[in-house]
């Protein structure tokens, strides 16, 4: 009986965990400066470069920092991307390859953007934000 027990309750964290794992988000963003200099784009960003040029429409971007994390869900996660730029991923719910998720951009202690997105695992996707020096900084956010 009570070896019953036990395998019912490995099975029962077994699937619980499992529930969680499938639930779990990792998240990339990197801040970027776009402009419209005609120079070379930072190499860093040359794979997401066309989704840039797509959305923003500018004619270089430069790398300014990136950063990630880890969030369940519901759960929320906090990445550091330089300059005093922050994303804050609050994780709503996760359906298949579909993530939603309250998105705070904030610099130093001002929210620059609050928004919701429904974000598909490995597609990235881009905010616009505010202009600075002659350059408009911009995320692009990655949820796998």
């Amino acid at each position: 009986m009570k070896l019953k027990f036990l395998l019912f309750a490995l099975a029962a964290l077994a699937v619980t965990t499992a529930g969680f794992a499938a639930d779990s988000v990792q998240a990339r963003c990197i801040l970027v400066a776009a402009s419209n200099q005609k120079r070379e784009s930072d190499p860093r960003l040359a794979q997401y470069e066309p989704t840039l040029r797509r959305v923003l429409r500018f004619e270089s971007y430069r790398f300014v920092g990136s950063g990630g994390a880890r969030a369940d869900a519901p759960g929320e996660a906090t990445m550091a991307l330089g300059q005093g730029h922050r994303i804050v991923l609050d994780v709503e719910s996760v359906k298949g390859d579909q993530i939603r998720a309250r998105v705070s951009w904030i610099e130093g202690g001002r929210t620059l953007m609050n928004t919701v997105l429904v974000l598909r695992r490995g597609v990235p996707a881009v905010l616009g934000g505010p202009a600075r020096g002659g350059e408009v900084l911009a995320v692009i956010l990655i949820a796998s």
